[in-house]
């Protein structure tokens, strides 16, 4: 535990801490992950000779300091303050900078928000499963056009009115993820707990099938509806009812040497202790247009130091904001190394495939010039 962190108190894992002068490698871990996601990938990059840190987000796992009050404040939740939580823990560890910096899934964002806006603590970045597109932006020359300002949301309103009238209906995992309803359904589904975390886990993995990811070409309610119905609901059923005809085989479950059960074990006990709304209240976040404004704040800011982004063939995650990753590589990001696609992987690639995401970090660290750290 690390204490007085922004207002929390940490829960960190930790590998390569025996050598107190070693890089620090700070990952950053999604949705619904912990820190315990990163346990395949952490002893390898220790063995690189790093120091490895894995927290806890706020919201999730045992880091304590947050309100898991649907009513309360979402503030504490937005982007730019689990960012201040990010360099918060840096400096309380003792350093200046990072060597590396990884965010998987809600991870990437505040990851990618870290590099923007302090590159001087996080000289590099690896952004995994979720692009980043850039921050909302301020309209641009409409002093004599007189324009009006478009409204935010309104393109995420009409897509959502279309999609209610697919037939079957449809809705957009993070619109159901922010309803008040959404924690009790994932915390106590028919099937129970751990049935459903790891059908949850199965059906976003690599080892489903059905998962057979592509760029949609626009974003329109057709384009949508071909998405799996972990992204694209059907309306009037909760998560674990959209995921259960995708439950995995005893034979498939035995096969899951990436998560076995034991592993499995510790995702059920720490939700079924903690509930699932901390977790929920960063897609609160997005869909609360106030908190997504306040990062125009850095309107026309880019990610100006080294980065790469990394996924796999079988992850939806790459594709499900059309648009998203031609747009950070044409501008959201300056010095976009590569995108790595790692083959047969879906969601999880740090569990699925962890000595191939260690090779392509180390290698990209390298690169970088990331290898170089500041202690205080």
């Amino acid at each position: 535990m690390i204490h007085a962190v922004n207002g929390l108190d940490v829960h960190i894992l930790e590998a390569g801490f025996e050598s107190p002068d070693r890089p620090l490698a700070l990952l950053l871990h999604g949705f619904p992950d912990l820190a315990y996601g990163w346990r395949h990938l952490m002893p390898l990059l220790a063995e690189a000779g790093y120091r490895v840190v894995a927290p806890d987000q706020r919201g999730f796992g045992r880091t304590t300091g947050w309100s898991s009050d649907y009513d309360g404040a979402l503030t504490p939740f937005s982007i730019l303050n689990v960012t201040r939580d990010a360099i918060a823990l840096v400096s309380a560890l003792g350093y200046r900078q990072t060597a590396m910096l990884i965010g998987h899934d809600f991870g990437s964002p505040v990851a990618g928000s870290c590099a923007m806006v302090r590159p001087d603590v996080f000289p590099s970045v690896v952004l995994m499963s979720a692009p980043f597109p850039g921050v909302p932006a301020f309209p641009f020359n409409t002093a004599e056009s007189g324009a009006a300002t478009a409204q935010a949301n309104t393109g995420q309103q009409q897509l959502a009115v279309a999609l209610a009238a697919l037939n079957p209906p449809r809705m957009i995992y993070q619109q159901y993820l922010s309803t008040r309803e959404a924690n009790q359904d994932l915390s106590h589904p028919p099937e129970g707990l751990h049935t459903f975390l790891r059908t949850f886990f199965h059906v976003k993995s690599g080892d489903w099938s059905g998962n057979t990811p592509h760029p949609l070409k626009a974003p329109t309610p057709q384009e949508f509806a071909q998405l799996p119905t972990y992204y694209v609901m059907e309306c009037g059923k909760t998560m674990p009812e959209n995921v259960a005809p995708f439950q995995p085989t005893a034979a498939e479950i035995e096969a899951c040497q990436w998560l076995t059960e034991a592993e499995l074990a510790v995702y059920a006990d720490e939700y079924g202790r903690t509930g699932f709304q901390g977790a929920l209240q960063t897609y609160r976040v997005y869909t609360d247009h106030a908190l997504t404004a306040e990062l125009r704040m850095f309107s026309g800011r880019t990610i100006d130091v080294p980065s790469l982004f990394i996924t796999g063939t079988s992850d939806w995650a790459t594709y499900v904001s059309p648009g998203a990753l031609d747009q950070m590589k044409a501008r959201g990001a300056t010095k976009m190394r590569n995108i790595e696609m790692i083959d047969g992987a879906g969601h999880w690639i740090q569990q699925e495939r962890p000595a191939q995401l260690a090779a392509l970090l180390i290698d990209f660290a390298k690169e970088a010039g990331a290898a170089k750290h500041v202690r205080g």
